[in-house]
């Protein structure tokens, strides 16, 4: 597998066809996260924000969306239409990015993360607090 160090070398990698789709959801992603930071992870283009909030990556005949299995799980009916798996939404090579639906999934992971980091630094403050 290829080495990655940013976000624009993994595109500039793909193919001319790829390049522009994933550049949108990366696009996509920035507007409904402003605050996300871009990562190389598992050799993919990802983002995180309070923890990993999600990847993308491009395959031979498709590409692919990767946020956590609550994410799957909650857009299940607006997915329908995708092969899914835990935590993968697979859009063939000639369709469009579905932005719309990325946006919602994207707002949704991030509220979920948000939500997981405070339920953590409350659980730090309780056994802060045990320990005095």
């Amino acid at each position: 597998m290829k080495e990655y160090k940013s976000i624009d070398d993994y595109i500039s990698a793909q193919s001319i066809e790829m390049k522009p789709k994933l550049e949108l959801i990366r696009q996509t992603i920035q507007k409904i996260v402003p605050d996300a930071e871009e990562v190389i992870s598992y050799g993919m283009p990802a983002f995180r924000f309070h923890g990993m909030l999600g990847y993308f990556a491009a395959f031979k005949k498709h590409y692919s969306f990767f946020f956590g299995p609550a994410v799957t799980k909650a857009f299940m009916k607006d997915l329908s239409a995708y092969e899914t798996s835990k935590a993968t939404i697979k859009i063939p090579m000639e369709e469009q990015v579905p932005v719309q639906l990325l946006k919602r999934l994207t707002k949704y992971a991030a509220v979920l993360n948000k939500e997981k980091a405070k339920m953590k630094e409350k659980e730090k403050k309780i056994v802060a607090k045990k320990k005095k």
